[in-house]
């Protein structure tokens, strides 16, 4: 559970995104920036070029240290990557070099009216505030344009991997429940899914970072942070899957939405 007790529904979504505690949790991540960018999976082409479709100017809304973005710039896209923490921002530019950075949030985008032709969101929707976020994504798209949200989620139909999320307090499968939350409504158009399977490579020691990398821990207390590793690491080495492995096979699911703009 994150420390700062984020007010959570029942499927894990949050319920506020403007609670500060909520608002504390998701900056924490400026803390841990270069652990995030170097731990944290990109995106499958396929996926990307699904939720793009043909779209040149794409506004990067909730950036990160830019993971997402560089997939974007792979597909020759026009990009421009707006995050509230600036800490994240700077990765950015160390990973994805001359993409125009703007400090900003999905409720108050600093771009003016009908500029991009496509508005995506990776690992970042169930931070916005939809009431407010959905008009101003709607305010710099260009008529017919696109709203792509994407979420990459550990596969926990494995077994060490669902028991690594035990360890970790995940409460829930979150690649299981993102209709409960991917709501956008109008002026927007029927939600569009699709979904990609696929496995990522990597080091104990960069699995370990994955985990590093994540809100409840960056904001757990000294003794929580060993605890969770040393859980961890008793695992990969007893696991019979994992046990004695120099590189996991760690299979994700990426889960695409969007709609277009009426």
């Amino acid at each position: 559970m994150d420390a700062e007790h984020v007010n959570r529904g029942p499927d894990g979504v949050v319920v506020d995104p403007s609670d500060p505690a909520t608002q504390r949790v998701a900056r924490s991540f400026g803390a841990a920036a270069s652990v995030y960018h170097r731990s944290r999976p990109g995106y499958p082409v396929e996926a990307i070029e699904w939720l793009v479709g043909d779209a040149e100017r794409v506004l990067d809304l909730g950036a990160g240290t830019g993971k997402l973005t560089e997939a974007l710039v792979a597909l020759d896209c026009d990009v421009i990557a707006v995050d509230p923490v600036e800490e994240m921002l700077e990765e950015l530019e160390v990973a994805v070099p001359g993409v125009p950075r703007i400090l900003g949030t999905a409720e108050d985008i600093p771009l003016e009216n009908a500029s991009v032709d496509a508005v995506v969101a990776g690992q970042a929707w169930h931070w916005f505030e939809p009431e407010r976020a959905v008009p101003e994504i709607a305010r710099v798209l260009r008529r017919g344009g696109v709203l792509g949200i994407v979420w990459n989620s550990r596969d926990i139909r494995s077994d060490w991997l669902r028991q690594a999320g035990e360890i970790m307090h995940e409460r829930h499968d979150a690649s299981a429940t993102l209709e409960a939350y991917v709501q956008i409504g109008p002026p927007f158009g029927a939600i569009e899914e699709h979904r990609v399977e696929w496995t990522e490579r990597m080091s104990r020691a960069q699995f370990l970072d994955l985990v590093r990398s994540r809100s409840y821990f960056i904001t757990a207390t000294p003794a929580d942070q060993a605890a969770t590793i040393a859980a961890l690491e008793t695992l990969l080495d007893t696991h019979p899957d994992v046990a004695g492995a120099a590189e996991l096979a760690v299979p994700y699911v990426t889960r695409c939405f969007r709609a277009r703009l009426a």
